[in-house]
């Protein structure tokens, strides 16, 4: 029986993941190159796809870096959907600002800099996706906060879940200093996956993601 490596299938997906603009391929290609941590290949075709799918209106990112994956959002979503991305780091921040500006969506495209845990709850609900890549061990902090954001029928896509396979793997075989992260994330994943509210399905692409649709009352 035929077992293709992990890393095949991965590389297989990024070839067929198509092009983003020139000026998006060259941020990716940069942060890339310079160990800024952006989405990874094989997980922007499915993000494209969540965006086509649900066709937001207001979206909200935690975790801006660089402003790729704000850059890739924009670029496959209506002129009218707004976009709030959020940034702790001050340098990466004033990167993204600069980079989407450049490309022209600074009108879309409002980039927060600070930390999110302070930010979120002094945000106006409403928004339709949102996509969750920033600190790993905070997800469910996060999550808990996003969830009094979100429209009805909202989705909230988190990125790197599965940390590169760790999270199938005993605490006691993780690296010390890796282990409170990895027990943060096993919990969020239980939490999503468990409550009422939404239908949380995880898909095995890139370093994992998982997709949590709130429920509505209809």
């Amino acid at each position: 029986m035929f077992d293709p490596d992990t890393q095949d299938i991965s590389f297989f997906i990024s070839s067929l993941t198509s092009d983003n603009s020139v000026f998006c391929e060259t941020v990716g290609s940069e942060a890339r190159k310079s160990g800024v941590p952006v989405i990874r290949r094989e997980s922007e075709g499915f993000l494209k796809m969540i965006l086509e799918l649900k066709k937001p209106g207001k979206i909200l990112e935690i975790g801006t870096a660089v402003g790729y994956s704000a850059l890739i959002m924009a670029e496959n979503t209506s002129e009218s959907c707004m976009i709030t991305t959020i940034e702790i780091d001050e340098e990466d921040a004033r990167i993204a600002v600069e980079n989407l500006s450049k490309a022209g969506y600074s009108d879309r495209v409002r980039v927060i800099t600070g930390d999110a845990a302070r930010i979120l709850p002094d945000l106006e609900a409403g928004f339709d996706l949102v996509f969750l890549d920033a600190s790993k061990g905070q997800y469910l902090k996060f999550f808990n906060e996003i969830r009094k954001l979100l429209s009805p029928g909202g989705v909230v896509v988190s990125d790197n879940v599965l940390q590169g396979g760790n999270i199938l793997r005993s605490r006691f075989i993780i690296e010390q200093r890796d282990r409170t992260v990895h027990k943060r994330m096993r919990e969020f994943l239980y939490e999503i996956t468990h409550d009422e509210d939404f239908v949380t399905g995880i898909v095995p692409v890139g370093d994992g993601i998982a997709v949590s649709v709130l429920k509505t009352n209809e």
